[in-house]
């Protein structure tokens, strides 16, 4: 069968969009080494279409939920319960399609609910699940060097260390060793180094698991960077209430904007980020990469 998708860039962040709403990759989603397989190869640059990973519309398991579902996968090929900036790019594409809109949806992720709408100027806003597991002050010894970070969960894992030059930290080597440190075994955790350039702003540069290498953003990062840094940092009412974003520089050259509200405990009431969106192109598979595609022995064993 013909297997037509869509590739968007949320910040930077790039995924291939695949229609399942009519439930016909239903038994490759479900299916373990295929679906693993299938992804790693999609995602494959050079050789495939080329991205971060590949998103599933798929219709709720449970009518009234929610509008849509998505199912996320890296490209290494694992799922993963949410993707921020891919959850983004989700939203644009299913408005532009014309499927939902042009008010805000509901989402059905792994990580629960989340809400999607248009910003406008080509930006998405999605408010993601409320972040957990928050611990703050944890001195990790990497390559014995010692680094001052915190850790939470924004649908996913991340650790959030300070910098004081971005540009001039090995993302690549620190990275990995963050995202394999014992301290986050067995799973491993998403790396987001992050600099303060001014209250309010910040750049973040994110070593994604699942990826395994450094991507040009983070949206599920930034707001965990976002978040932790505007706390630390005691920035005024207008942050902890919603009223101003944090401005999250990113390495591909965008500005997400990270809107959270905290009640007088530091407890974190509400968070939304919106991410730059451009849809790439549309595409339907060639006959190679169809190939390509073919379950190998090693899945029907």
């Amino acid at each position: 069968m013909d297997i037509g998708f869509t590739k968007l860039s949320g910040s930077g962040n790039d995924f291939i969009c695949i229609d399942n709403r009519d439930a016909r990759f239903d038994d490759l989603i479900s299916s373990g080494n295929d679906i693993g397989r299938f992804a790693k190869t999609l995602c494959r640059r050079g050789l495939g279409v080329g991205a971060d990973g590949v998103i599933f519309a798929c219709q709720p398991e449970i009518e009234g939920v929610a509008d849509v579902a998505a199912r996320f996968f890296e490209a290494d090929g694992s799922e993963v319960e949410l993707c921020g900036n891919g959850t983004g790019c989700f939203v644009h594409w299913v408005m532009t399609n014309g499927w939902l809109g042009p008010g805000e949806i509901k989402i059905l992720t792994p990580a629960g609910v989340v809400r999607g709408s248009d910003s406008g100027d080509n930006y998405s806003r999605v408010c993601i699940p409320l972040p957990e597991g928050l611990q703050m002050n944890i001195d990790l010894q990497v390559n014995g060097e010692v680094f001052e970070c915190d850790y939470v969960v924004t649908g996913v894992p991340h650790t959030v260390c300070r910098v004081d030059d971005l540009a001039r930290l090995d993302v690549e080597k620190f990275g990995r060793l963050f995202r394999h440190h014992p301290a986050f075994a067995p799973r491993g955790v998403n790396a987001n180094f992050v600099q303060v350039l001014g209250e309010g702003d910040i750049a973040v540069r994110t070593y994604e698991f699942g990826v395994e290498g450094e991507t040009l953003a983070c949206g599920t990062g930034s707001a965990s960077a976002a978040i932790i840094t505007a706390l630390r940092e005691k920035w005024g009412e207008d942050y902890r209430l919603g009223r101003k974003p944090v401005l999250v520089h990113a390495r591909g050259g965008d500005v997400l904007r990270i809107f959270f509200t905290a009640d007088q405990q530091d407890n974190i009431v509400d968070v939304c980020l919106e991410t730059r969106v451009r849809l790439i192109y549309t595409g339907v598979l060639g006959p190679d990469m169809m190939q390509a595609l073919e379950p190998g022995p090693e899945s029907s064993s």
